[in-house]
C-alpha cells in the first residue's frame, strides 16, 4: 500500500492535535471528504503514547506517526518507544461520562481491521478502515 506521508511528533499531549492535523490534511489531499473516524482513532492512538509509553517519559520522546492509502483502504501505524507495561485491555463496556479508558475500545469499535507489534525498538498500534465500511472515510 503506497504511503501516503509520516512526520515525527514530540512525546507531548501537544502532538495529538498535530497528528489530527497531520492526517486530516493528508487526506483531504488526497481527495478523501469525510475521514473524522481515522483522524479520531489517530488522535486516541498519540495520546495512549504520549501517556503510557517512554516517548511521553523522557525528554525528547518521539511518536511516529504513517499514514498509507491505496484509495480504498486507509492504514494507519502509530509507534512510540514501548514501556515496560504491556497494551492496555481493552473494556467490554465503556463508560460515557469517563474522560479515559476509550482509546483502543474506540480503535476496536470503529476500525475495519487493528493490531499491534513490539520489538526492542518500540510498539507500533495500526488500523485499518476500508471505504465504506465504518469510519466513513
Amino acid at each position: 500500500m503506497p504511503l501516503r506521508g509520516a512526520v515525527d511528533l514530540l512525546g507531548r499531549s501537544s502532538s495529538v492535535s498535530l497528528a489530527r492535523a497531520y492526517v486530516r490534511g493528508l487526506l483531504m489531499a488526497a481527495g478523501r471528504r469525510d475521514a473524522g473516524d481515522v483522524e479520531l482513532l489517530v488522535g486516541e492512538l498519540v495520546a495512549n503514547s504520549v501517556k503510557h509509553s517512554d516517548s511521553g517519559r523522557r525528554p525528547g520522546g518521539v511518536v511516529t506517526v504513517r499514514v498509507y492509502d491505496d484509495g480504498r483502504t486507509v492504514h494507519v501505524e502509530v509507534t512510540d518507544e514501548g514501556s515496560e507495561a504491556g497494551i492496555p485491555r481493552i473494556p467490554a463496556q465503556v463508560d460515557p461520562l469517563s474522560e479515559s479508558g476509550r482509546g483502543l475500545w474506540l480503535v476496536r469499535e470503529l476500525s475495519t481491521e487493528w493490531g499491534w507489534t513490539e520489538d526492542g525498538s518500540g510498539r507500533t498500534v495500526w488500523f485499518k478502515v476500508v471505504s465504506g465500511e465504518g469510519a466513513g472515510v
